[in-house]
């Protein structure tokens, strides 16, 4: 996926990051990929994006160009994965909220979550899931790198088609400003999407 590809308004992004796959390559060089099942976006003059008010050392990269990371930590924490999106200084980012995991990184706590498609149903799962912190943000979504992205599969994009996938699109959840702003999409009864 190119940073061209992301190049636009996050709320254009975020639908279409559904049903992408989010790679993870670890030091080894073992791969991990999950299906993006929920997503958010955030842009400008949005009271709930981190760049609302002006550039920050913290939010520096969301006006930066598009395809790099952007991770950040909440409640002292959980890490949370977004996609630095629009164009070089709108301050633009989708957040990945839940993926759909192929298999388990061997890390994960079974014991915690003994079922599969709730190992990474929100974005600190996610993250704990994929072993994602602030030492993966600022960095370039491409093959060969920590993190990337590849687009939907030709079986994904025909199920779409025929009517046999359906996105819901909502509200964003766990936020104090911009809550009645419907930038929140997700795959519709998939079992992977974050619970309320």
């Amino acid at each position: 996926m190119t940073p061209e590809w992301l190049s636009r308004p996050s709320t254009e992004v975020a639908p279409d990051l559904l049903g992408c796959t989010l790679v993870r390559q670890v030091e080894s060089g073992q791969i991990y990929r999950g299906l993006i099942v929920e997503t958010e976006a955030y842009a400008p003059g949005d009271p709930a994006c981190h760049a609302y008010r002006r550039p920050t050392k913290r939010n520096q990269i969301m006006f930066g160009a598009a395809g790099m990371t952007y991770v950040y930590l909440i409640y002292g924490m959980y890490h949370c994965l977004n996609v630095v999106t629009d164009l070089d200084g709108v301050p633009s980012a989708v957040l990945i909220r839940a993926l759909e995991l192929e298999t388990v990184p061997p890390w994960s706590d079974r014991q915690t979550e003994r079922k599969l498609n709730r190992i990474a149903a929100g974005p600190g799962k996610l993250c704990r899931a994929f072993n994602i912190d602030l030492s993966l943000s600022a960095q370039a979504l491409l093959p060969g790198q920590p993190l990337w992205l590849e687009h939907r599969s030709p079986t994904f994009e025909h199920k779409l088609e025929q009517g046999a996938i359906a996105f819901v699109q909502t509200t964003r959840i766990g936020l104090t400003q911009g809550t009645d702003i419907p930038w929140r999409w997700y795959i519709k009864d998939c079992p992977a999407v974050s619970k309320l």
